[in-house]
């Protein structure tokens, strides 16, 4: 299911996007969550516990602009669409710091809407909803891969560290790092850069020679014989996601 959210401090703005993209979804048999945030602050605290495929931003905003907010955005998600909404048509070059798919000018044309979500829809990997089924010492925990920022493993266990700043333990297993999660290993957003360390390289911030960093500030190691093979699968990871916006 598609997650929307539409940043704008005008209440019936807010109210016009929403009801547009509700006819869109409507016309084309799409589900989607969409979240309404009245002023950026309130947006910057819901992305750090939640992702959304699509944010749809003013740029004329109190305390945060729309160019700050779009480039925050950037720092814990590099694949979801972002779209300006504006009347400034004056800022669209510093938007593009953001890599927006589009930048709208208000009052917003519906069939330009339309075609900029049908765009979006297209770049967008619904798989990142797929889940993996933990057993914990109390029960059995489903997580959705796009919340795991790292596995790490750690006494015959896997601790998940979570966007939402939860960690989950596994019990313990026999099998080998490896092969416990190779289901995640499938998943083209994972990269195991250890024998004891598996990322989520959404969650990268920043990736040096002998680490990842990654959003909240965890520093993941990288083992110096996977080094060359983690530095490659990570640009190709960043160049693949350049060619689709």
């Amino acid at each position: 299911m598609l997650r929307i959210a539409i940043c704008d401090d005008q209440p019936r703005e807010l109210e016009v996007i929403n009801e547009y993209i509700t006819e869109y979804l409507d016309t084309h048999i799409l589900e989607a969550e969409i979240k309404e945030f009245s002023h950026p602050d309130k947006l910057l605290t819901a992305i750090e516990t939640e992702s959304f495929h699509f944010y749809i931003l003013d740029i004329v905003m109190p305390m945060v602009s729309g160019l700050e907010l779009g480039k925050e955005i950037r720092r814990f998600d590099r694949e979801a669409q972002i779209i300006y909404a504006t009347t400034e048509p004056q800022f669209a070059l510093q938007a593009y710091a953001a890599s927006p798919i589009n930048y709208l000018i208000k009052p917003i044309e519906k069939q330009q809407l339309f075609d900029t979500l049908t765009l979006a829809i297209s770049k967008t990997d619904l798989a990142e909803d797929q889940t993996f089924a933990v057993k914990t010492a109390e029960s059995l925990r489903v997580m959705k891969l796009s919340d795991i920022i790292c596995c790490e493993y750690r006494s015959h266990a896997v601790i998940f560290s979570l966007a939402n700043g939860e960690e989950v333990s596994s019990r313990t297993f026999r099998e080998n790092f490896s092969e416990y999660c190779a289901s995640i290993l499938k998943d083209r957003h994972f990269l195991q850069c250890h024998t004891s360390f598996i990322i989520n390289m959404r969650r990268v911030e920043r990736f040096a020679k002998d680490n990842f960093t990654l959003y909240g500030g965890k520093i993941v190691p990288i083992a110096a014989k996977q080094y060359p093979v983690a530095r490659d699968a990570y640009m190709d990871y960043l160049m693949a996601k350049e060619v689709c916006r």
